[in-house]
């Protein structure tokens, strides 16, 4: 049985298309991973790109940016957050 992931959704009030969503733990370690397609996803069981990998799948995301412990997700025009955090929050509990 896996620890749940913790996610706080933040929404940013200067760029009302960028969502910020931060866990209680690192997803990319001490780097930074930029995804602006489903197509920059290069493995199947880093945590990042699994999550990429689904936020793509979900559609309405522009890129995905994973630093540490903090998801950057820029929304295609239009689109909104919903189910975002718990997609994320379901996914790494086997982690």
């Amino acid at each position: 049985m896996g620890q749940p992931v913790r996610v706080v959704e933040k929404s940013s009030v200067a760029n009302p298309g960028v969502v910020r969503f931060e866990t209680n733990r690192p997803l990319s370690g001490m780097g930074h991973r930029m995804f602006l397609s489903g197509d920059d996803v290069t493995s199947d069981t880093d945590p990042a790109d699994v999550l990429a990998t689904k936020m793509f799948d979900r559609g309405g995301i522009d890129s995905v940016h994973v630093n540490g412990s903090v998801i950057t997700v820029d929304l295609a025009k239009g689109q909104n957050s919903e189910g975002i955090e718990e997609m994320i929050a379901s996914m790494f509990l086997h982690y």
